[in-house]
């Protein structure tokens, strides 16, 4: 029997189990007449926005499309590739995210039986995400390879799905994005600074705003970040298997038997992991205590056994299609450099650790002294995960080569079905906690949410440390793909060589461009939100009193025309920005190019995604009865480094993961046309 196929059972499998999970969480009530109000008006808001998102991405995947078509080097059949993958990151987001809207209140109801109960429900629907990325780009790669594995082109073609993957991402990533921090921040500095009423207040106008930004940016961007990341590092491993079978640097063997064991072993570690996951889930329950210590154990639990049961299948697919032991070392070493940077992440925005509790004691003297507390704490939190993704590469590079480094980007991605499952679960626990408030259930219940709440905020967290690292691994892979494609032998990317220098110059400049954009996009949908809200409060007669309902649908409204047209120009240039340089400097340069990009931006996207999480453990800390508790002037300073963090950890900080890959994989799908062109300078 083909390998491969092992490869399509494991998708198939991965589905069926995301079914049995959605009839799971689907049998679960949800709850009472206003909760089932307010959990359809998020799922309204977040249908409608994603609905006009992916009309706006399909004009662009079209034209793409038809540019692709045209460009002799590349031509029609990667435009088809190009198709394939946009359209299955699209179905994959939007399976996710819409079983995400419907677990919320669901969640909530499931809080009032046990927190054990909540946590089920909630882990649950982020499972459906996880396996349904990890099924999707599995069953998708393997579609490709039947249909056109046996063409002499077909390298040319693969990386044209993950050019359609990661054009979606980073849409997908940045409009969410955008949208739920521009909603969360107006909510937050009109609610609880100025008016100093709870979260999620159902005078707020701006609260159903903020759910469902939760499900466009959390779940549907989220899962579209680490689809791409998953596809990404499989395609990369796949474009390297002419090096995999050339004589290696232990002796003069080959590192794998025939090119095609080379295609098949990233495979069936990516299957491996899927099988793992789903284990891995089913060991994933807790107490009734609402205790961090206890709900972050029942995870690690899950994500623990996962990774050593994909260990243990990455070592049989090596055994089995007699490759050389070294690249197992290889997966190895990302898989546990996966699972180290999961955990310093953790370390650094938990309010568990100390690193976040400081954070919280800096708001006893202001805003100013939090916020220089927690960007410092964001910048010290970078050293872990760039040690860990180095040593990771040597160690993959010292057992198997350039081949070894591709694979460790699969490793540390083979248990994506759980560690997806441990990031979408926040944004369901996190709008469940907020359906309890609006709906004036009891303090004990609440209690539970934000348990759950908090527990989402430190996995989402440590979910997006994993997908920087990740990240960082896969454009590492791509540009040594690209290297391959385009002929260019490492050697020949010279710091001598002045359009090298100038190309990475320019790479390590666009994360810090990108990062100010989307800032500036959040911060001036943040303003829209703000005047609104503050307007409703002073127009509405007896909104304060809660005898008057907010008008909801004038903020979400302002999010989502915002973010659909703040969205274009970030994404726009992250598309253009590596064809300009290929052309005009060269190919030397486009690598010195992504160099310089991948440097900057992992650098970027840690300090961001961390310093975010700590101001916001921070404040949920203050909000626990610390250093004056809720209402307190260090309540209110925490609150303000949150509202600075929000961007930074789920707009910027996450959307560089895709840029970095994005012109990665750009690079290396125009490599046959660059190869012939030298450039105009």
């Amino acid at each position: 029997m083909d390998e491969m196929f092992i490869a399509v059972i494991s998708g198939i499998l991965g589905l069926i189990f995301a079914f049995f999970l959605v009839l799971y969480v689907l049998k679960n009530d949800e709850g009472s007449e206003k909760m089932r109000e307010i959990s359809a008006a998020i799922q309204e808001g977040a249908t409608a926005f994603l609905g006009r998102e992916y009309r706006i991405l399909a004009l662009f995947v079209v034209a793409v499309a038809i540019i692709l078509g045209f460009i002799p080097s590349l031509g029609w059949l990667v435009s088809l590739s190009f198709v394939f993958g946009a359209i299955c990151s699209a179905l994959a987001g939007y399976i996710g995210m819409n079983i995400a809207i419907r677990s919320n209140a669901r969640t909530a109801t499931a809080a009032q039986k046990s927190l054990n109960h909540g946590l089920r429900v909630s882990f649950r629907s982020g499972g459906v995400m996880g396996m349904c990325v990890v099924s999707i780009g599995i069953l998708g790669l393997s579609a490709l390879y039947f249909v056109f594995g046996s063409r002499p082109d077909f390298m040319t073609i693969l990386p044209g799905f993950g050019f359609g993957a990661s054009s979606v991402a980073i849409f997908a990533r940045v409009g969410g994005g955008i949208y739920t921090k521009a909603a969360d921040v107006g909510a937050d500095l009109v609610g609880k600074v100025e008016k100093g009423i709870p979260e999620d207040d159902p005078r707020n106008a701006a609260v159903i705003a903020d759910f469902v930004g939760d499900n466009v940016g959390d779940v549907a961007g989220m899962g579209a970040d680490l689809f791409e990341s998953y596809v990404d590092s499989i395609i990369a491993t796949i474009t390297l298997a002419m090096i995999a079978i050339l004589p290696s640097i232990k002796g003069g063997m080959p590192l794998v038997p025939d090119e095609r064991v080379a295609w098949y072993l990233p495979m069936l570690v990516a299957s491996g992991g899927i099988v793992a996951s789903i284990i891995g889930a089913f060991l994933v329950r807790v107490g009734d205590k609402p205790e961090m210590e206890a709900l972050l154990t029942a995870l690690r639990r899950g994500t623990f056994s996962a990774s050593i049961l994909t260990a243990i299948f990455s070592y049989l697919a090596v055994y089995v299609l007699k490759a050389d032991l070294g690249i197992f070392y290889a997966i190895l070493a990302g898989l546990v450099a996966g699972v180290l940077i999961g955990e310093s992440t953790n370390y650094y925005t938990s309010y568990a650790y100390s690193p976040t509790r400081h954070v919280s004691e800096a708001s006893l003297t202001g805003a100013g002294t939090t916020v220089v507390r927690g960007f410092a704490n964001g910048l010290m939190s970078t050293f872990a995960p760039i040690i860990l993704v180095g040593i990771a590469i040597l160690v993959a590079h010292r057992f198997a080569d350039v081949y070894g480094v591709a694979i460790a980007g699969i490793g540390m991605l083979s248990t994506l079905g759980i560690t997806l499952a441990t990031d979408a679960y926040g944004p369901v626990a996190d709008n469940s906690g907020g359906i309890v408030e609006m709906s004036g259930l009891p303090a004990e219940i609440r209690e539970r949410t934000d348990a759950l709440d908090s527990l989402g905020n430190t996995t989402a967290a440590t979910g997006k440390g994993f997908a920087i690292g990740a990240a960082a691994l896969t454009a590492l892979a791509l540009m040594l793909s690209y290297s391959n494609a385009a002929g260019i032998k490492v050697s020949e990317i010279s710091l001598l060589d002045v359009r090298v220098i100038v190309g990475l110059f320019i790479g390590a400049m666009l994360p810090a461009i990108f990062c100010s954009m989307t800032l500036t996009a959040v911060g001036r949908t943040s303003f829209a939100i703000i005047n609104e809200v503050r307007r409703q409060f002073s127009e509405i007669a007896g909104l304060m009193e809660g005898k008057a309902k907010p008008e909801y649908g004038k903020c979400v409204d302002i999010c989502t025309k915002a973010a659909l047209k703040e969205m274009l120009a970030p994404g726009l240039m992250t598309v253009v920005a590596p064809i300009i340089v290929g052309f005009i400097l060269g190919p030397l340069a486009l690598g010195g190019f992504l160099v310089g990009a991948i440097a900057s931006g992992f650098i970027l996207a840690i300090t961001m995604a961390n310093a975010g999480g700590s101001w916001d453990n921070a404040k949920k800390w203050i909000e626990k009865g610390n250093f004056g508790g809720k209402g307190s002037e260090a309540h209110k300073a925490g609150v303000v480094g949150d509202t600075v963090g929000d961007p930074m950890k789920d707009t910027s900080g996450p959307s560089l993961n895709i840029m970095i890959k994005l012109m990665s994989i750009i690079a290396l799908v125009f490599a046959p046309v660059l190869a012939k062109f030298p450039g105009l300078l």
